[in-house]
């Protein structure tokens, strides 16, 4: 299965084009270094190892985010998910790209390759990831269970969901 998404000379980019593809062997070493160095994953104590695990997972779908051929942001999914919905495992932008709709780029990619087999789509946010939880509520997620100190004492895991069709 292979998808394509290509952005050109939208608001949050002056110039140049942003593509969606499969990941690579490598870029998923690269997603894994991402994921274990940005927030939330720091704060829930996910380190390399257990990245590099998920990001290496055959069996989930890991896309990359390309900005004038850059890697500049990832979104694993598990197409299998939430009671066979899909289900958003992670997404992470790197900092120097951040807050120009690449992450929201990401997501619409995602929702688009399942609308036609998937009538949700689902993700979790940790309860101290304001920002995400912002954005996600902004693209339409709401909130639709809470698990409290799932990963880490004091905070939940907010599961959301999207109709998609």
């Amino acid at each position: 299965m292979f998808k394509l998404a290509i952005i050109q000379d939208s608001s949050f980019m002056d110039k140049g084009q942003l593509m969606i593809l499969p990941a690579t062997k490598d870029e998923r070493i690269w997603a894994a270094r991402l994921l274990s160095a940005t927030e939330p994953w720091i704060t829930l104590g996910i380190g390399f190892e257990k990245s590099l695990r998920t990001c290496s997972d055959e069996e989930l779908l890991l896309y990359v985010a390309h900005y004038d051929a850059t890697p500049c942001g990832v979104i694993i999914i598990d197409p299998r998910g939430v009671a066979g919905s899909p289900y958003i495992k992670s997404i992470a932008v790197q900092e120097s790209f951040r807050n120009m709709g690449i992450g929201a780029a990401l997501i619409d990619f995602a929702e688009n390759f399942f609308k036609s087999t998937s009538r949700y789509i689902f993700l979790c946010v940790s309860s101290f990831n304001t920002k995400a939880r912002s954005l996600y509520k902004k693209l339409g997620y709401v909130e639709t269970g809470e698990l409290k100190d799932y990963i880490i004492d004091g905070a939940s895991e907010l599961l959301m969901s999207k109709r998609l069709s």
